[in-house]
């Protein structure tokens, strides 16, 4: 240490100025040392900025003859670029990115029918979708793959149709749960209410009765409790793009995981009930077939059977069984109220046909083709399932003249095939008579697909089919549809897996006392 003294006056005294040579050495090398600290910070920060937005685009970069489609964000693709309210509308475009997933849209009658039909082999996987694989595990029969799903689809098939799965037989369960309905609506006398819930419970009895061997009361909270999942409309994107990100954070997506978990335990408590009074001479529904297929499988590569794949199988039941169907129920009594003069029509080719002395029967589809008209635009116009269920190319395929790699996600615009100009007269237009010939006969066109096509095809068509004529024709008989006082008819919709009316109230006025 070096003292100097200052003298500035006579006066003064004196005082040492203190220069202290080592830290200020020690101060001026820590000056130095943080700024190459914070450059070789601020370098590395930009290295991984660089190295992962060069990684991401040599891994995402469009190969030779891939579809074209619009400019993506690094990283998260395509996500932020769709109107995720109206996604059906936007996704026009040939393919998108969706985070670090290619996902090629097929738009048009002959792109889907081509690839779901035509090429049906190498597009009957389903990808792996993160949050539905952290649910569902891969069982099942909608969302299962190879062995497992054609499995699954056989046995689901085989069974529901010794049941009565999409046959006459199971008319009377039908009409018989409309008497239930016609009921509960008939109290209102008259006045509005909201269908929703109605409608869904009436349609989810049936699949009740096929699954549980039993139907459930309207007031039933359990049964209230599981119908409310089907509704759930969440918007997925950004889990199913960063699915290890989106595990650890919170939102809908753990709701909807939560919800699940409920629903899933639902079904378990009704398969512990069959096991306790399971007896394999006297095989009631699909829960009881199920288990004895259980107890029957003795070879293990075959063994796809087993509780936890019975609680997916049962799951996917209700969401092809019900959902689809009581949203067009829901989207029907829209359109009547819409066009009341359709409405009246279809009235009085029931009145001329049927009457009112007997409930309708299949056999009468023949001879209502108005009617039958209006349920199929119905169908059209509800464009219930929009994007169909994605589907995965499980090969190299070459497709319209393009090259998609095997593992793309492919998603089947059903929307483009509902409403194609080159299809359709007037494909935005409320229409009948886009199912009916010169001589009034009905006719289906090909491009009706609301079902899907090909090896995917629904599960729950026939069922489906079957449950719209006699429901909807035995609502039409019953009863005369109105909006309150007041009120106009809104189309408005919700966007999810299915593309459901926003809640409104209705009047339904009966026919006849």
């Amino acid at each position: 240490m070096i003292s100097l003294y200052i003298k500035r006056s006579k006066s003064d005294k004196p005082r040492p100025l203190t220069y202290c040579s080592e830290p200020n050495t020690s101060k001026m090398d820590s000056l130095f040392s943080g700024f190459f600290v914070n450059l070789d910070a601020t370098a590395l920060l930009l290295f991984i900025v660089v190295f992962i937005l060069t990684a991401d685009y040599i891994k995402n970069r469009r190969l030779t003859g891939f579809p074209p489609g619009p400019p993506a964000l690094p990283i998260v693709g395509n996500i932020f670029t769709l109107d995720h309210k109206r996604t059906h509308e936007s996704m026009t475009e040939v393919h998108m990115r969706m985070g670090q997933r290619w996902v090629v849209v097929l738009n048009g009658f002959e792109a889907v029918t081509q690839a779901l039909v035509t090429q049906g082999d190498s597009f009957s996987d389903r990808p792996s979708i993160p949050l539905y694989d952290d649910i569902f595990h891969g069982l099942g029969v909608i969302l299962s793959n190879g062995h497992m799903w054609k499995q699954q689809r056989r046995f689901a098939l085989s069974t529901l149709k010794y049941f009565g799965f999409g046959k006459k037989s199971l008319e009377p369960m039908i009409l018989e749960e409309f008497t239930y309905v016609a009921k509960e609506i008939s109290a209102y006398k008259g006045k509005p209410f909201n269908p929703h819930l109605i409608v869904n419970n009436t349609v989810a009895n049936i699949i009740c009765l096929l699954v549980f061997g039993h139907r459930f009361e309207y007031g039933d909270e359990q049964f209230k409790k599981m119908m409310k999942l089907f509704e759930q409309s969440i918007q997925i994107q950004l889990y199913n793009a960063f699915p290890q990100l989106m595990r650890c954070l919170p939102g809908p997506h753990q709701k909807f995981k939560r919800i699940n978990e409920e629903l899933k335990d639902f079904v378990r408590t009704e398969v512990k009930d069959h096991k306790q009074k399971w007896d394999p001479s006297d095989l009631r529904d699909f829960i009881d077939y199920y288990l004895n297929e259980i107890q029957m499988v003795t070879e293990k590569s075959l063994f796809t059977f087993d509780e936890e794949c019975l609680i997916m199988s049962v799951l996917d039941l209700f969401g092809a069984g019900s959902e689809t169907t009581s949203t067009t129920l829901r989207w029907a009594f829209l359109f009547m109220v819409k066009y009341p003069e359709i409405q009246e029509r279809v009235q009085a080719e029931i009145d001329s046909v049927i009457g009112q002395s007997r409930p309708p029967s299949v056999d009468d589809r023949a001879d209502l083709p108005y009617t039958d008209a209006v349920i199929h635009e119905i169908q059209r116009m509800g464009n219930i399932v929009p994007l169909n269920l994605p589907h995965v190319t499980n090969r190299d395929v070459h497709l319209r003249g393009y090259t998609i790699p095997k593992g793309v996600t492919i998603i089947p615009n059903l929307t483009s095939v509902l409403f194609d100009k080159r299809e359709w007269k007037t494909p935005f237009t409320f229409n009948p008579g886009h199912f009916l010939n010169e001589e009034g006969k009905f006719v289906k066109p090909a491009a009706f697909i609301p079902f899907s096509a090909g090896k995917r095809l629904c599960l729950g068509e026939n069922l489906a089919r079957m449950e719209l004529f006699l429901f909807f024709t035995s609502f039409m008989q019953h009863f005369t549809f109105s909006m309150p006082p007041g009120v106009k008819p809104v189309l408005d919709y919700r966007f999810g897996i299915t593309l459901s009316p926003v809640h409104y109230e209705i009047c339904a006025k009966p026919r006849h006392e």
